[in-house]
């Protein structure tokens, strides 16, 4: 399935840049050098963006073209295709409509993927005869999804963190980051020590500890994460503020979340990381050696390079345990995952675990043609005892053939050959695919056909 050039359809976008400049559509058509029904077809996109009014918007206006990449279109269709192959839809609307309202109405979107998450919540509680109400009768919203999200439909990237974390880790000397950290919390009357605890960090009055078992890159990331939750708690909270969460928990929660990323940011600096990752190739294990970083920690920083004028390959990045969970997921690229269950049964991270540390490659195909690069690698964490767990995952990051030939893991690919490309989806409930042989559940948005005197791979026929 060819993928073909895509039309570009940004009217909110370029709806907010008009409103934030105070200026009518007329005056705005004038200086874009277009109609005024041009212009007003484009914000309620019914006619695309030409690569002229794409250039002009750059020249006249200083706009950064990437913010008018779809992903967060993107990123809404998909989360509300899966939303609406809920089995309450008896009806789901088509893509085209879920499109429109991505596009033209994204608060609106955003708001009917809040309820359908309220409802689902109320369900499975109902469902284990839990309690669907809180004490003044407003329906839970799940703290952690409510994060998850945050970060989600940031781009994973928030600008004010990472430019702060990057500014704490060039400053002055060339320190390792553990050491910058010990040096930084000292000027505040904090005293760092390596001790036999079964934690990972723990803060003592004005005593730090940090397991000695943990790998020296972990030491360095909850170093970090102490740094930034001891000296840059004011950014934090601002940030917070911000975005406003529903309860006390997903604040807490958003809190150490933005602690970790002030940590990821500082072991592995913006500018510094991305100059690197390209000169290597997108290499992870030079990355993570070059660094003192984790494979985990650098593929996950290189899903997060969306800094508006300097961004990274659009990567997606994301983390599975041996059931199949999707534990941590993000996306720059267009691939996005289920928010509800596993992922595709075809896709390469859940065979990492039979090859724990090697990297697997895999040309994929989503249903909507397009195409990827995907690499994944099982990692384990062990807890540095006999009896200490082990935690077990398998990563996996990738991004569009078309920045393939930016990483190394592209090398003897036949990237031009469309029957190298293995058939994956997103969740069998929105999955399209008629001939899958691992299908899981039909799709809801299908009608099926059974023939009691003949069986298939499949115990039913998708229409």
């Amino acid at each position: 399935m060819s993928q073909g050039p895509q039309k570009l359809y940004a009217g909110a976008k370029i709806r907010e840049v008009r409103q934030r400049l105070k200026l009518t559509q007329r005056e705005f058509s004038e200086r874009l050098g277009v109609s005024l029904p041009y212009a007003n077809q484009m914000e309620n996109n019914h006619r695309p963006v030409s690569a002229a009014v794409v250039l002009r918007l750059a020249s006249e206006f200083g706009l950064d073209v990437t913010e008018l990449s779809a992903g967060e279109s993107e990123r809404l269709v998909s989360d509300m295709r899966e939303a609406v192959a809920d089995p309450v839809f008896s009806d789901p609307p088509p893509v085209a409509d879920l499109r429109l309202a991505a596009s033209n109405a994204p608060a609106l979107a955003r708001a009917f993927l809040e309820l359908h998450r309220a409802y689902r919540q109320v369900h499975e509680r109902l469902a284990g005869l839990d309690e669907a109400l809180g004490r003044e009768g407003q329906i839970l919203v799940s703290p952690w999804e409510e994060v998850r999200d945050f970060f989600h439909y940031c781009d994973n990237y928030i600008d004010a963190v990472d430019r702060a974390a990057e500014r704490f880790a060039t400053a002055g000397e060339p320190l390792p980051p553990f050491e910058r950290a010990v040096r930084a919390l000292a000027a505040r009357g904090y005293e760092v020590q390596l001790a036999e605890i079964d934690d990972l960090r723990r803060l003592e009055d004005h005593r730090i500890l940090i397991s000695a078992r943990a790998a020296p890159a972990t030491r360095a990331f909850q170093l970090l994460t102490q740094v930034a939750l001891l000296t840059h708690h004011e950014l934090i909270e601002a940030t917070l503020d911000l975005a406003r969460f529903q309860s006390e928990t997903a604040r807490a929660i958003a809190k150490l979340g933005l602690a970790n990323y002030f940590a990821g940011a500082a072991l592995l600096p913006y500018r510094l990381f991305l100059e690197r990752a390209r000169e290597t190739r997108h290499d992870l294990e030079r990355l993570a050696d070059l660094f003192g970083a984790s494979i985990e920690q650098v593929a996950h920083r290189l899903s997060t390079l969306q800094r508006p004028g300097a961004k990274g390959i659009p990567f997606y990045f994301v983390r599975v345990d041996q059931a199949g969970t999707i534990t941590k997921r993000h996306s720059a690229a267009r691939l996005q995952f289920a928010r509800f269950g596993g992922a595709c049964p075809l896709w390469n991270v859940h065979q990492a675990f039979e090859t724990p540390g090697r990297f697997l490659r895999q040309l994929a195909e989503t249903p909507d043609g397009v195409r990827y690069l995907c690499i994944a690698r099982e990692v384990s964490k062990p807890g540095g005892a006999f009896h200490a767990p082990i935690q077990r995952y398998a990563i996996g990051l990738g991004c569009e053939v078309s920045h393939a030939r930016g990483l190394v893991y592209a090398d003897d690919m036949e990237i031009g050959n469309p029957r190298a490309y293995a058939p994956i989806g997103i969740s069998c409930r929105i999955c399209e695919r008629r001939e899958c042989h691992q299908r899981s559940v039909p799709p809801l948005e299908r009608r099926l056909s059974l023939a009691p005197a003949r069986r298939g791979i499949l115990p039913y026929e998708i229409a």
